[in-house]
């Protein structure tokens, strides 16, 4: 997936805003991450989902990235049942050594 996949037509302002920033994170791995929960989830999100989604993307994208592959631990306060939705988009950013071995 490379980009926007939704319409945000039918979203309020403040939906509208939240999709715009999730596919403009500055990390192309976090524009993939929020970009694709975003065209998945924004619709149907409650308020109070929309709250935290917009306090998890204040944080700093280095930091957001190694929480999402594993490598550092995520904090207590973002071990939450959205955080590990928005973790689950996580697409493989891992080479696929496999098409690579079908060079030679």
């Amino acid at each position: 997936m490379t980009g926007i996949t939704r319409t945000s037509a039918d979203l309020d302002p403040r939906r509208r805003r939240i999709l715009f920033r999730a596919w403009h994170r500055g990390i192309r791995e976090m524009d993939l991450v929020f970009g694709q929960f975003a065209d998945a989830e924004i619709g149907d999100l409650p308020e109070s989902d929309l709250d935290e989604l917009e306090t998890i993307m204040d944080e700093e994208d280095n930091d957001l990235i190694k929480w999402i592959i594993g490598e550092r631990p995520v904090p207590e306060h973002y071990r939450t049942p959205l955080f590990e939705k928005i973790a689950s988009y996580r697409p493989d950013f891992e080479p696929d050594v496999s098409l690579d071995a079908d060079k030679d």
